[in-house]
């Protein structure tokens, strides 16, 4: 995924798997030996991801890169340098959906983009805007973890506690990977089956 393509074009890679499948640090990795060839870098990460760092990417393994936080897509867009020629951004499953028009966008303008987020939410759904990244990507990673129950890998984020809202910010102590088997969808709520009861 380091080999550039010939002419002033950009294109789109997308990393994505599971939590703790080593997203972020792919991440970093592409965008350090992007470094490392002197190109001009500049990283991106919501605000409301503040688990580990407020002004860092970071990766479950502790690797660690400045960046800038935004609230919104939008603001990437108004904080890219025009000499930036590539934009890392991390956790996009976070972002609204207006980051799909964004990295177009900015892969347009001849950027290389590179995205890392989560492409299923706890339910094993897929978690917008992911999968809309994914059909407009020049390159796809799948990454995977390894299922914390059997050791086979794992594509799946299991849920550890009790919330039906679908983005919870956390990590080990609120997540874990699993495989396909292992995987347990949450049980339906008392205030569910307490209704399809009076509808029987």
């Amino acid at each position: 995924m380091d080999n550039r393509m010939q002419g002033n074009i950009g294109w789109l890679e997308v990393i994505c798997g599971s939590m703790f499948s080593g997203k972020s640090e792919e991440l970093i990795r592409r965008l350090r030996r992007a470094q490392i060839g002197r190109q001009r870098v500049q990283i991106f990460k919501p605000v409301l991801d503040q688990r580990y760092d407020l002004n860092h990417i970071v990766s479950h393994s502790e690797m660690r890169m400045a960046s800038e936080v935004v609230a919104c897509a939008k603001d990437i867009l108004e904080r890219v340098d025009p000499r930036t020629e590539v934009v890392g951004i991390d956790e996009a499953q976070f972002f609204d959906q207006g980051i799909v028009e964004i990295c177009n966008k900015l892969a347009d303008m001849g950027k290389r983009v590179i995205v890392a987020g989560l492409d299923q939410d706890y339910q094993g759904r897929p978690f917008d805007p992911m999968p809309q990244l994914l059909a407009i990507a020049e390159y796809i990673t799948k990454t995977l973890a390894v299922c914390m129950r059997c050791g086979n890998p794992a594509n799946r984020t299991q849920r550890l506690i009790a919330s039906e809202e679908r983005i919870v910010v956390g990590a080990a102590d609120i997540y874990e990977a699993r495989c396909r088997r292992c995987h347990e969808l949450p049980h339906a709520t008392d205030t569910t089956a307490a209704s399809q009861k009076t509808q029987a």
